[in-house]
């Protein structure tokens, strides 16, 4: 099959599709790889290791449009890109369509199949193209809002770890999986004090065993939320519903109860926020000040370690790349489960059941389609 990696062009978009490990490794399968000339700079990745590692360098995104069969991306297409996709053409990347009906409404208007990391599935149930991405932004939320918790950048002035004599801060998480858990790690390890709001009790019991005393854990209900929104001074919402809007767990009038200048950072943003206030923010112009919370809502937070998390997301994707390569994407699906509930788009039809409830279109079972 012939497999093409664009470079991304979302702003400061610098992970990349494939490594040139992954590049070898398809070659070797006797796979044809185009990639478009610089896409890997930004990670660390010369044109030149991916020839030696077999891959054709194009000129552009045009020839990998055009040619290939699998496009192999990080990020959701642009309306550029979405205009050069086509019919029978395997799309491989991270959409989060829910909130977004018009790409949801441009890739059906493609006739591309569409296959979404985040929605791929696990025999153990997690999401494990999605959970690479989620430790990344997990770990990275407490680091970004300490930043923008300095006075220079509209924050409160508040030290995240405090000194002697002087409290640490308070760092709330909303959402006790792996965006939480890893958020919660270090913020604890920059000394702040962390609360976690989930409404699993499950999730809550795994962090106590985890963390023990050091995180406080709190049941997600509104008036608990409403209490524990008072006390923070960096809030990461890390609320996620598989393939489905995020629910909204911060409303607009609980933000005056909040102190002047605390942090919000929502991770969810990606599927809508879990924020009320939350709206779609880029890595050049990352936060608006809203009843005077400071909001970072970066839809692609991961792209500022582009390296690690190329690497990271490649770990997870190269077997399901070599899957639809090897079988082509039908028997793919056919064979595994879990590869099928990554589909989202086929063939101009809406193949995801929280997609369509999102948007109020109709529904086409992935098993329908492949006629299982």
């Amino acid at each position: 099959m012939r497999i093409g990696a664009p470079k991304e062009i979302k702003d400061h978009e610098y992970r990349v599709g494939l490594t040139p490990s992954s590049v070898a490794e398809l070659v070797r399968g006797g796979h044809e790889i185009l990639v478009e000339r610089n896409a890997g700079v930004g990670a660390g990745f010369e044109d030149s290791v991916y020839q030696a590692a077999g891959a054709s360098i194009v000129e552009g995104p045009d020839p990998i449009f055009e040619r290939a069969e699998l496009i192999v991306k990080v990020k959701e297409p642009l309306p550029l890109e979405r205009q050069k996709l086509r019919p029978d053409q395997v799309l491989f990347t991270y959409l989060h369509l829910a909130p977004n009906p018009e790409l949801t409404r441009d890739l059906v208007a493609s006739g591309a199949h569409c296959i979404a990391y985040e929605t791929v599935t696990s025999p153990s149930g997690g999401l494990p193209l999605l959970t690479p991405m989620s430790e990344v932004a997990g770990r990275l939320a407490p680091q970004i809002g300490a930043h923008f918790l300095e006075k220079q950048t509209g924050g409160r002035g508040v030290l995240l770890s405090g000194v002697p004599g002087v409290p640490a801060a308070e760092v709330v998480v909303l959402g006790a999986g792996v965006v939480g858990s890893h958020a919660a790690a270090i913020a604890l390890g920059m000394g702040a004090n962390v609360i976690v709001a989930d409404r699993n009790p499950e999730a809550l019991r795994r962090l106590d065993f985890k963390f023990g005393s050091a995180v406080r854990t709190v049941f997600s209900t509104n008036t608990a939320v409403r209490e524990i929104l008072k006390r923070a001074d960096l809030l990461i919402g890390a609320v996620l519903l598989p393939g489905a809007r995020t629910p909204i767990v911060v409303t607009l009038d609980m933000l005056p109860a909040m102190k002047p200048g605390a942090v919000i950072v929502d991770v969810a943003i990606d599927q809508g926020g879990c924020c009320e206030s939350s709206r779609p923010t880029s890595h050049s112009d990352p936060v608006y000040v809203r009843e005077g919370i400071v909001h970072y809502c970066v839809t692609n937070m991961p792209g500022v370690a582009p390296r690690t998390s190329t690497f990271a997301l490649n770990n997870a994707t190269l077997p399901f790349i070599h899957a639809i390569a090897d079988k082509g994407w039908r028997q793919a699906l056919r064979e595994d489960e879990h590869l099928r509930a990554g589909l989202q788009i086929s063939g101009g039809k809406v193949t995801s059941a929280p997609v369509a409830k999102a948007q109020g279109r109709a529904y086409l079972p992935v098993e329908s389609l492949l006629r299982l």
